[in-house]
């Protein structure tokens, strides 16, 4: 259940992407599907003043420069999803090498430095990218919250498995945005 009490952080994984991939354009299709439900909740977490932390892929470039990754992701089928959920200036930006946010990165670092005991996570691939950095989050004892409307995978098969392990075995909630919204409010 969200909870005031908490000190959350929005998490937004993977949203710089290029969609160049097999099925590629089946996740751009469902990522833009999510994309409204991530603004509404980014924007709710920029008025509580919750951190807005976004851990992408670097494609290789190793760089921790947003324009730099989102020059490199940027292409006819990108660019309608990241000219609306691009990061803010006052948005946290980490590169990450592998599926977790966590592995190879400061997030952990940062936010400990934060002071952050829970993870609200976004993005894509809900069955890869997200599910791996929720793990890696329940390994370091956070507590998570998934909005099942605020993850994309490239089939909703694969999307629904995703959430049911993340609810089950990592003990995440996956309510929708509003839910989410609407409890931290309750709890204010």
């Amino acid at each position: 259940m969200a909870n005031s009490t908490k000190n959350y952080a929005l998490l937004i994984i993977d949203l710089m992407n290029d969609f160049h991939f097999p099925r590629g354009d089946m996740l751009a299709a469902n990522t833009m599907d999510i994309c409204p439900s991530i603004i509404k909740l980014k924007r709710f977490c920029q008025q509580q003043q919750i951190p807005v932390i976004y851990v992408n892929d670097h494609y290789g470039l190793w760089k921790a420069d947003l324009n730099t990754v989102m020059g490199r992701a940027l292409n006819e089928r990108s660019e309608p999803i990241i000219q609306q959920i691009k990061p803010d200036p006052d948005d946290y930006f980490l590169i990450k090498p592998k599926h977790s946010g966590f592995y190879g990165t400061g997030l952990n670092t940062l936010l400990h430095q934060l002071g952050v005991d829970s993870v609200i996570i976004t993005g894509v691939a809900g069955n890869i990218c997200v599910f791996f950095t929720a793990n890696d989050a329940y390994m370091r004892d956070y507590s998570i919250y998934i909005p099942a409307d605020a993850i994309a995978s490239e089939t909703e098969k694969d999307n629904h498995y995703a959430l049911e392990m993340m609810q089950t075995v990592l003990k995440a909630e996956t309510k929708n945005t509003d839910q989410f919204i609407k409890e931290y409010d309750a709890h204010s």
